[in-house]
């Protein structure tokens, strides 16, 4: 049920393209501080990132998925196999006992495309494993729940891999995550593990569901990358991968759109159509040479409704390369910004000018 879904109309595709491009950003911003900040940094921005994550959308999801009522391993380990097999990522699970649950993530790794796999760490793995995975425990009331990885796909083993386990005792924090690679997960059964309705989970819902998960997590990792370097560096990682993940995924959003003319028209619908991906309400005017495009809203912020600055101008680094791929003759400017006051967020799309740099009009003769 849950393979790769192709859209079939309109909104699935915008929904699609949302969550395509940013799924690209979240392993671009993780490799773009490992190769600017460092291992270190990448690791604390990994750790803090999902431990907002998971105080967000841990207990809430059990109770979306109907397994808030079994024993806190157990719900643990479905959790991640249920929210992630929603959101199409390859994941097994296998049921040992009430205090025993297996989770594997197979290769090829969903957070980590293609040959990214090659560019992060173990450590990087490790704090996210304490950021989430180690934290279902308590969160769940039960602080005798820790989880056991026993593989790890940057280690060259055959996937992420590992159990929750309840304990005799309570665990102190360093105990709560622990590797044990000398041991080996059960072979998973597909009919024995837990699954979601068609009824329940449309081909749109599971969209919609794609489209959610990358928009917050866009939010949250921008936000930490603020909180955590600082505005400036927070702008600067963020709007860096923003702008790597625009250049490189411009081609399939476009396609998946349907987008053709390399235009500023051709641009305009593009970036509304993406707006409207994520919910927004989108007006698109032609100025004189140029396209307006007015977003009346900012649903991705509707959590936080007073972002730094900061957000924002990372935000639209994803839109400028975007555009330099499409056609790199055409030119972004901000008109306006609600995170500033402004009644509506406003681009303008135009052909770039010559530079006037150097190049005084001489005086007329006479």
């Amino acid at each position: 049920m849950f393979e790769k879904l192709k859209p079939t109309d309109d909104k699935t595709a915008e929904y699609r393209a949302v969550a395509d491009v940013y799924h690209g950003f979240f392993t671009g911003i993780v490799l773009t501080i490992v190769t600017r900040r460092g291992v270190q940094d990448a690791s604390d921005f990994t750790y803090h990132l999902f431990r907002r994550k998971h105080e967000e959308q841990f207990l809430p999801g059990l109770k979306k998925l109907g397994i808030d009522d079994l024993p806190a391993p157990v719900a643990s380990a479905q959790f991640h196999y249920l929210a992630n097999r929603i959101g199409e990522v390859k994941v097994e699970y296998t049921y040992e006992s009430d205090r025993k649950a297996w989770i594997r993530y197979p290769p090829p790794r969903y957070a980590w495309d293609d040959a990214a796999i090659a560019g992060i760490p173990t450590a990087v793995n490790r704090a996210m494993l304490r950021g989430w995975h180690g934290q279902n425990g308590i969160s769940l009331g039960n602080p005798r729940v820790g989880f056991v990885c026993t593989k790890m796909t940057m280690d060259g083993q055959a996937g992420l891999e590992g159990y929750f386990y309840e304990y005799d005792r309570e665990l102190e924090p360093e105990e709560r995550v622990r590797y044990a690679r000398g041991e080996e997960g059960p072979v998973f059964d597909p009919e024995a593990a837990p699954g979601l309705s068609t009824r329940d989970w449309p081909e749109e819902r599971i969209q919609k569901a794609l489209r959610n998960f990358g928009m917050d997590w866009w939010r949250s990792m921008t936000l930490v990358a603020i909180d955590l370097f600082g505005p400036q560096d927070g702008r600067y990682l963020s709007g860096t991968a923003g702008t790597l993940i625009g250049l490189h995924y411009y081609e399939r959003t476009a396609r998946t759109l349907g987008i053709a003319a390399d235009d500023a028209a051709g641009f305009g619908e593009l970036m509304a159509r993406l707006a409207r991906g994520q919910g927004e309400e989108v007006v698109i005017e032609t100025d004189g040479n140029g396209i307006v495009v007015r977003q009346l809203d900012w649903r991705m912020m509707h959590d936080n409704p007073d972002p730094h600055p900061a957000a924002f101008e990372a935000w639209t680094r994803l839109w400028e390369g975007l555009l330099a791929a499409h056609n790199p003759r055409l030119r972004l400017d901000v008109l306006k910004r609600m995170d500033l006051g402004d009644d509506c967020f406003e681009w303008r799309i135009s052909a770039r000018r010559p530079s006037k740099i150097g190049r005084r009009t001489p005086p007329e003769a006479g």
